[in-house]
């Protein structure tokens, strides 16, 4: 198989020259990375619905579920 052939729907080239990359350059110690959660849209759907009819904010109600999940979890063990 030829790899030099970029595939069509690839958004990467081919070939990328780092050459005059810069290790590190967006590195900040002790900064911490907020990954983002997918959540099914029928889920989504009824978790907004219940955060705006408590007044409050979105990722204030999951970490709310989450925590008592995880209360839960310590709980059982």
């Amino acid at each position: 198989m030829n790899q030099n052939l970029a595939d069509p729907d690839d958004e990467m080239p081919t070939e990328i020259d780092f050459s005059r990359g810069t290790r590190g350059q967006f590195f900040r110690p002790g900064m911490t990375l907020n990954l983002p959660v997918y959540l099914d849209a029928p889920v989504q759907a009824r978790l907004a619905a219940l955060a705006e009819a408590k007044g409050v904010e979105f990722s204030t109600l999951i970490n709310e579920l989450l925590k008592k999940d995880l209360e839960l979890i310590d709980v059982v063990r």
